[in-house]
């Protein structure tokens, strides 16, 4: 019911609204990579202005998804080294159980007469 909800008022407006812009900017721009040559640039390409604002969206997106993987190592290398001992302690206290259960051998009476 939550996803839903979150689909109808979240992803439906932003879909609305990406498709306006792309709409509205579907002219071709000149993305140019030389800061030296304007007039005959050495490395220039031609894409619609949307293009380009999504494919920048996008390296965000992974760039973001990148650093926060990696500044996560440690967590995860934590999480990796508690759930190994806490499968260790999981063994130890079901051999501690199997042991209390096993019948043992009774020991002698202590004697008592001195």
């Amino acid at each position: 019911m939550l996803r839903k909800l979150l689909s109808l008022f979240v992803f439906l407006p932003l879909a609305v609204l990406l498709v306006a812009f792309t709409v509205a900017n579907r002219h071709v721009i000149v993305v140019s990579f030389d800061p030296f040559g304007s007039d005959q640039p050495a490395f220039a390409l031609e894409m619609p202005l949307f293009l380009l604002v999504f494919v920048c969206l996008l390296a965000g997106v992974v760039a973001g998804g990148v650093a926060t993987w990696l500044n996560q190592g440690t967590w995860r290398k934590r999480a990796r080294s508690n759930q190994f001992e806490a499968a260790k302690a999981r063994r130890e206290a079901d051999d501690l159980r199997r042991e209390t259960q096993r019948p043992h051998s009774a020991l002698p009476a202590p004697d008592l007469r001195g």
